[in-house]
């Protein structure tokens, strides 16, 4: 029998092995097919526990980070949420059979595209996919009961911080781009508190107005 992992239940079973918990988290993977998120030149590691390239310098989260970082959001079906960063929409998937609806933001056009598409092809619905400048949020749309950012910045942008409504969470890898730590926060009435840490990680930088410069991402 091959090594090679070959269906959702080979992440499932690495996501426990990384001490995820949540059962409707790890049903969602059970029944989101990655192989449906990635290019298909990258299939064969669809169900490994890796980061996959998606093109134009990105790549998308290790599968168990991701799940770390939704399980800490602690969705219960009825949230609004808000992700930045969207890619392929492997992840958006999961959030979006985990809550009640998602807003997602991607800056690059095509990558977007890609996603919109793939998320129809699966049947998700209740995603609604922009794309434009994640930094800043998507402030027409919020408040939002959890926001998931997946791109490193030093702090969480203002808007970010603004958009999330009072008792809600936002998960953010805090760090210059390469080498950070995943922290969860809860919003209060004076701004976001840190709740902890998740793990130390590496992640693409967070760019836009409100993040490092932004780099050539192409044309809406």
């Amino acid at each position: 029998m091959s090594s090679v992992p070959q269906a959702p239940e080979d992440l499932v079973r690495a996501m426990k092995a990384a001490g995820i918990r949540d059962r409707r988290l790890l049903d969602a993977v059970r029944t989101t097919p990655r192989a449906a998120f990635v290019p298909a030149a990258q299939s064969a590691a669809a169900y490994r526990d890796v980061p996959v390239a998606i093109g134009q310098g990105q790549v998308t989260t290790q599968p168990s980070l991701s799940a770390l970082m939704i399980e800490s959001l602690g969705l219960d079906g009825s949230e609004h949420v808000l992700e930045v960063g969207t890619g392929l929409g492997f992840q958006t998937a999961l959030l979006a059979r985990l809550a009640a609806d998602v807003v997602s933001i991607e800056m690059r056009p095509d990558i977007a595209r890609q996603a919109r598409a793939r998320l129809a092809r699966q049947g998700v619905r209740n995603v609604e996919l922009r794309v434009g400048d994640g930094s800043g949020g998507v402030p027409d749309r919020a408040p939002y009961d959890a926001v998931l950012v997946s791109a490193a910045f030093p702090e969480v942008p203002a808007p970010l911080v603004a958009q999330v409504r009072p008792g809600g969470r936002l998960v953010q890898p805090i760090g210059p781009g390469g080498r950070e730590q995943v922290v969860c926060f809860e919003r209060t009435a004076s701004g976001l508190e840190r709740s902890r840490v998740l793990t130390a990680a590496c992640f693409v930088r967070l760019r836009g107005r409100h993040g490092f410069p932004p780099d050539d991402v192409g044309s809406p």
